[in-house]
């Protein structure tokens, strides 16, 4: 498929995930076969600030392209400069707008999904990123609507297109609904069948099965993969075997699963450094080891444990253990 000029291999995607899609666990998942990753998302005001942290969750190497970073904010001029700045300095393939987030820290404020309550607003965003990077595709992840009376789709599809964004992610629940219920897979083909551009499917695909029954009832160009890739980077390894109708490789064994830990481990703090690393890393662990016998117990001591020194031994022992049972 195409996004723009932009040729993708694989309609299989990483999701933006707050503290999650940083680089450690974009390239594994780009090993793992996944299509593009996208960066956490970042803001617009820390963009042109220059704040340090802010431009550190921005970085990527070029193994892990294609890659599209997502910006979000609530200012049509600051959402322009801050584009144009990431896209001269860090050279992406995509630049993505986030209209999608439900956390009231950021609709409060007037980011994420708060735009679906002014259209107008949205448009004159869009329009000022679109002008500002013609480099490189502009994309939008967005949600269905603000609340059940407030839906969106397909109108603001057919809005988007005009202005120029190259391809649209949909996540059919509404900012109210935030992640509870079913997400309505109806909206994503309603805006499939209002568009031209690539409408790419979100929402509740946690399985094989869930991925190709989105592509058959909505016929979206691609799928988005968010939580159920934690702690299951291989979700993209199955989904090329299946998408090549190539037979489904074997669930990764224990000593896999333990591997694929201190990999990402070891990325984490080569990446991010002792302290943040370490923190970082009790949630895939968390992730990770789970759905075997004695995973409770190996979670506990790795999660639990106070330092480097003592986080690496308990990886070590569980490492040890994957061998013996392997």
């Amino acid at each position: 498929m195409k996004i723009g000029n932009l040729i993708i291999d694989t309609p299989v995607f990483l999701a933006p995930m707050a503290g999650v899609t940083d680089y450690p666990f974009r390239i594994i998942c780009k090993e793992m076969g996944a299509g593009i990753v996208y960066s956490e998302f970042v803001s617009a005001d820390g963009i042109i600030r220059e704040n340090t942290k802010t431009l550190d969750l921005i970085k990527f190497e070029d193994a892990e392209r294609p890659i599209g970073i997502q910006i979000f904010g609530s200012n049509a001029k600051i959402m322009a400069k801050a584009a144009k700045f990431v896209y001269k300095k860090f050279k992406p393939d995509i630049l993505d707008i986030n209209y999608g987030c439900p956390v009231p820290k950021v609709t409060k404020k007037g980011g994420g999904s708060a735009a679906l309550q002014d259209l107008c607003l949205m448009d004159d965003i869009t329009a000022a990123v679109v002008e500002s990077v013609p480099e490189i595709p502009v994309t939008v992840k967005m949600r269905a609507g603000w609340n059940h009376d407030m839906i969106v789709i397909p109108e603001v599809g057919e809005r988007l297109e005009r202005i120029g964004v190259k391809a649209i992610t949909l996540h059919p629940r509404t900012t109210k609904q935030r992640y509870t219920g079913n997400a309505n897979w109806d909206y994503i083909k309603l805006l499939k069948e209002a568009v031209n551009i690539p409408v790419i499917g979100n929402g509740d695909i946690c399985s094989m099965d869930d991925m190709i029954n989105m592509f058959e009832k909505t016929r979206c160009d691609a799928v988005m993969i968010g939580r159920a890739s934690q702690g299951n980077p291989w979700f993209f390894r199955d989904a090329n075997a299946l998408l090549n109708k190539i037979p489904l490789p074997p669930p990764p064994t224990l000593l896999e699963i333990a591997e694929t830990c201190k990999k990402h481990f070891n990325l984490l703090l080569n990446n991010r450094g002792e302290r943040t690393g370490t923190n970082l890393m009790r949630k895939h662990f968390s992730n990770y080891i789970k759905g075997f016998p004695g995973a409770a117990k190996h979670r506990q001591k790795l999660v639990t444990a106070p330092g480097l020194k003592e986080m690496k031994i308990a990886l070590n022992n569980f490492i040890e253990i994957a061998k013996f049972n392997s």
